[in-house]
């Protein structure tokens, strides 16, 4: 994509997924491969499934909510809103969310996030 483009949601179609979290995504297009943009919700008391992404980079920026981040080679960590977690790819990762209200967090991803990235460890550990 050489062009520079604005892109409204003027609806905004928010959906469930297996991981157990709402997604909204906010840019992710074939034209821009380099990088994709999802604004995540997880309900009180979820924790998301413990999963990686094959070859891709996620950077976690937690707008609002409590939150605990578990990622391959860093210790369990206590998030909130301003603070910024790099998932290097192919780190296994999950999020669980502490507090009474929702957790909401934007997932950036380098390059941008296509389904067949996404591996599901919980399932094969089970």
């Amino acid at each position: 994509m050489t062009e520079p483009r604005l892109v409204r949601r003027d609806e905004p179609s928010e959906f469930y997924i297996g991981e157990r979290c709402h997604v909204l995504e906010h840019w992710n297009s074939p034209d821009d491969a380099q990088a994709s943009i999802a604004r995540i919700r997880v309900a009180p008391g979820i924790t998301t499934c413990l999963h990686r992404l094959r070859g891709t980079a996620e950077r976690y920026l937690i707008q609002s909510g409590r939150g605990r981040i578990e990622v391959a080679g860093l210790a369990a960590s206590e998030v909130g809103p301003g603070d910024t977690v790099f998932i290097p790819a192919d780190a296994a990762q999950r999020i669980a969310n502490l507090g009474d209200d929702d957790l909401v967090f934007f997932a950036i991803c380098t390059p941008r996030f296509v389904p067949e990235c996404y591996e599901d460890l919980e399932t094969e550990l089970a």
